[in-house]
């Protein structure tokens, strides 16, 4: 009866935490960029009364084997995995919101010294030109152009700077241009393509600025999850392979749109009957064990 106790305790905890992962996917629904994560359980070690034996091996047999004989001491906590499937898009018409396409890439950015790494795409300028996080001020990371023909290098070790588009301002790092940068572009590979106007002539001309980083992991499910929609390397994630999106399997770039976080609220409905349930009859487990306890309590008084 002792073990059905801390067998149903157990099971409580795991029905708890449990929970509260469905909860804050729950809370998540309509985050940018956010991940859902799943907890799974399993069994704690058992405790054997009696241990297997091996069949009779004469000819013909005298006697046959026998199973072992185990009584289970309850319920772990397996694991709580992240789900880096990707949401669906939404339009925003904002030329700096950004989603990457399919289940692989991060954006890189630089928060406050620490390289850190997103799904979400909800970027906007700074004051300065920036191009950053709106929530926290991190800085979205890329390759500037030197000029419209040579690419950017994505040769590790990948060197990346701070992506500034500074509308009014001569091209950024572009020795080539003239004129004042009038308006840009973003394409599917990330590259800022930049319409600089000449005050004098009025005649306008395309030059590169700049493009985005984009970061793969072998292992996305490894990040550790540090808030704000920030992820960072683990010892089991991998290490990040640093390129143009579209590349080193990562997807391409959307402009004008961002990704949903993927919470399914009917299977985290689903999920959380479940977790009740599995709640409620720990608990009745308990009731039955303590009324037992409580028979045996009451022999002393007949």
């Amino acid at each position: 009866m002792m073990r059905s106790l801390y067998s149903a305790i157990s099971g409580l905890k795991n029905h708890q935490t449990m929970m509260d992962v469905i909860g804050n996917n729950i809370a998540n629904v309509n985050t940018t960029g956010f991940k859902k994560s799943r907890v799974t359980f399993a069994t704690a070690l058992s405790q054997s009364l009696k241990g297997a034996s091996a069949p009779d091996t004469a000819s013909p047999a005298l006697f046959g084997g026998t199973n072992p004989m185990q009584v289970g001491l309850g319920a772990t906590l397996g694991s709580i995995d992240q789900i880096m499937t990707s949401g669906s898009a939404q339009t925003t018409g904002n030329p700096t919101d950004m989603m990457i396409n399919g289940d692989n890439g991060f954006f890189v950015l630089n928060n406050a010294g620490q390289t850190v790494y997103s799904r979400a795409g909800a970027f906007t300028l700074d004051g300065n030109g920036n191009l950053v996080d709106p929530a926290s001020g991190a800085l979205v990371q890329g390759q500037a152009f030197s000029d419209d023909t040579t690419p950017a290098s994505w040769t590790a070790p990948v060197t990346t700077s701070n992506v500034v588009i500074k509308i009014g301002d001569t091209a950024y790092g572009n020795t080539g241009s003239d004129g004042t940068l009038a308006s840009y572009s973003i394409d599917q590979s990330g590259v800022i393509t930049g319409v600089y106007t000449d005050s004098t002539t009025g005649v306008s001309t395309t030059h590169k600025i700049a493009q985005i980083a984009v970061a793969n992991f072998s292992n996305a499910s490894g990040l550790e999850n540090l808030g704000g929609s920030f992820y960072r390397e683990t010892n089991n994630s991998g290490t990040a392979t640093v390129g143009a999106a579209g590349t080193n399997g990562t997807g391409t770039i959307t402009t004008g749109s961002v990704e949903m976080s993927n919470v399914d609220l009917s299977q985290e409905m689903t999920s959380m009957i479940v977790a009740q349930r599995g709640f409620q009859a720990n608990s009745r487990v308990i009731t039955v064990s303590d009324s037992l306890l409580q028979e045996l309590i009451d022999l002393k008084r007949q």
